[in-house]
């Protein structure tokens, strides 16, 4: 065994992305003996961790970094490093975590549903060739079940004569937005080894890292199989959560029913519970659909096609979110979207993040671009020239695309002269209700507590939410990190500081004057609230009509114009 429990001197993480970098970050804070090296063959990104112009977004991640990477004299000293050096930090190393890409296939067998594990496997090569002692080896990145096996054999094949390896799996459960309190406050800590001993003394000496922080009893540890399968099990169970109710909010629309108070209403029976049943234009985020995916891959593997067809089921519903929210959109325009200018608010799949892996944005723009609409963008976190490369990677007509998109720097530069607003991320500033704290984060996914019936509806209130996503793009054989969800969010430091050296008090959190949003826009004017983040009576009153997820339209803005 490497190191008895306790006393574990460094540890190496294998990918510097979503998960790699803040879960690091946690344990070499709540960890100064020891030393935690984070390593990735991207140069740039390894560059952006060591400055204060974080790679990642995440509200207090910045603080943590600083501690750890930097520092304080006369308190604490350095014990958090990032490197493009793998050999050296794998060499050095008494634990070692595996978190990089594990994105689906596209080509090959299992191609639009099984998971690449090339990433695994090249940093399970090199952690073989590099090795001069004992080794406990963690998978984070999430991976289907039995992918340990692969790593066990890949290393007994390889590894240098003497030299043994125990296998862990620990996934991780947390939500972009929120990673820093998921991390900090988790619902549990998984870990599974094998049913041996030494499988077992791996498993303490892992949880006595976690214990540094996390009460004993919510550390535990399972069987390495069952650990594998959680993960992907707890992600398509939540996108299965959502997907009911965004299915139900069709319905909604239909009938004249308010899913806010459907799902109020269902949240109050103690056997569904409040969580999770948010409707929205449809979850993004480089989990839930690659890991709903995977799950129906392993299912016709294991010739259980009906099993595999209930799983892409979730998936099926959320593509057909999407497209019903955007051909309502068309509709209410009357039927013609063509030259007609769209501002569209948000392009990050949910408040709190930069990310943009499978956001509804991107779908919903592209849909609205061949409907020959004018678009004109606007997120307060997105970078321009990551909404360009997204939709670029994925437009049937490109040179189409360059001539109808715009990319604005402020909300109301992008709704200047234009017909409608679409919301379709749910940050705090494009709300108008009367909230004393900020806006729920959803992934398409909120919590209803704090839901509470006030009149004909009711109003949302913070709660803390439960999500998944996390990763890098990955561009090499270590390159890139994992990906996934879970909570909520709490402050490190009294400043309030948050990466990319940017304040939680910053532009993200500022509140649009939609009474001057009224005045820049075309008569009549038009908001499609895809995060239901709107109060519709307030925007009524302005003169706009609102469609809203889940509910029936309010025309009343547009009767009085007739009257």
């Amino acid at each position: 065994m490497v190191a008895p429990p306790g006393l574990v001197k460094k540890i190496c993480c294998i990918g510097a992305g979503y998960v790699g970098g803040p879960t690091c970050a946690m344990i070499a804070d709540k960890n100064p003996n020891t030393e935690v090296t984070v390593v990735d063959l991207n140069e740039a990104r390894i560059r952006a961790w060591n400055t204060d112009d974080l790679p990642v977004y995440e509200p207090d991640l910045l603080s943590y970094v600083k501690s750890a990477r930097d520092g304080a004299e006369g308190k604490r000293r350095p014990n958090l490093f990032f490197s493009t050096d793998v050999d050296a930090a794998v060499k050095a190393a008494d634990l070692i975590f595996i978190s990089v890409n594990t994105p689906t296939k596209y080509t090959g067998t299992g191609a639009g549903s099984a998971c690449d594990l090339g990433y695994v496997e090249s940093a399970t090569r090199k952690i073989a060739e590099v090795a001069e002692s004992d080794k406990i080896i963690i998978e984070k990145s999430t991976v289907p079940c039995k992918t340990a096996e692969t790593i066990r054999e890949i290393l007994a094949a390889t590894g240098r004569p003497g030299v043994r390896f125990e296998i862990l799996s620990n996934p991780e459960f947390l939500a972009e937005g929120t990673a820093m309190n998921d991390l900090l406050h988790p619902d549990r800590i998984l870990i599974g080894s094998l049913r041996t001993e030494r499988g077992f003394q791996a498993a303490e000496v892992l949880s006595s890292v976690y214990g540094a922080w996390v009460p004993r009893d919510r550390i535990m540890t399972i069987n390495l199989w069952s650990s594998e399968l959680t993960k992907i099990a707890a992600n398509a169970l939540l996108a299965q959560r959502i997907s009911s109710v965004n299915a139900l909010s069709a319905i909604c629309e239909a009938t004249g029913a308010d899913i806010d108070e459907v799902a109020y209403a269902c949240g109050k029976d103690t056997r569904i519970g409040p969580r999770m049943l948010k409707a929205s234009v449809g979850f993004g985020g480089s989990c839930f659909k690659k890991d709903i995916l995977s799950l129906a891959y392993i299912s016709d593997s294991l010739h259980l096609p009906e099993v595999a067809a209930y799983w892409r089921s979730v998936v099926d519903i959320n593509e057909y979110q999407k497209d019903r929210f955007t051909r309502r959109i068309t509709k209410t325009l009357y039927q013609t979207l063509t030259n007609k200018r769209i501002a569209v608010l948000g392009f990050a799949y949910k408040k709190n993040t930069g990310d943009t892996r499978e956001t509804a944005a991107i779908s919903v723009v592209n849909s609205l671009v061949l409907e020959q609409a004018n678009i004109r963008i606007y997120d307060p976190r997105v970078k321009e020239e990551q909404i360009w490369q997204d939709l670029m990677a994925t437009a049937s007509d490109v040179e189409l695309l360059k001539k109808r998109v715009t990319v604005c720097s402020s909300a109301y530069e992008a709704c200047t002269e234009s017909h409608a607003a679409v919301i379709l991320t749910e940050w705090d500033e494009f709300s108008n209700k009367d909230y004393s704290t900020p806006t729920p984060s959803t992934n398409g996914v909120a919590d209803t507590e704090g839901l509470r019936l006030n009149g004909k509806s009711p109003l949302l209130e913070r709660a803390p939410t439960t999500d998944a996503v996390p990763q890098v793009t990955a561009t090499n054989a270590i390159d890139g990190a994992n990906q996934s969800a879970s909570n909520a969010t709490e402050s490190h430091s009294s400043n309030g500081a948050s990466n990319n050296g940017k304040s939680e008090s910053g532009k993200a959190s500022k509140r649009m004057d939609w009474r001057h949003v009224a005045s820049l826009m075309k008569k009549p004017m038009f908001v499609f609230d895809g995060r239901n983040v709107v109060d519709v009576d307030k925007l009524e009153s302005l003169g706009f009509r609102v469609e809203c997820i889940g509910k029936s339209g309010t025309p009343k803005a547009s009767n009085a114009l007739l009257e």
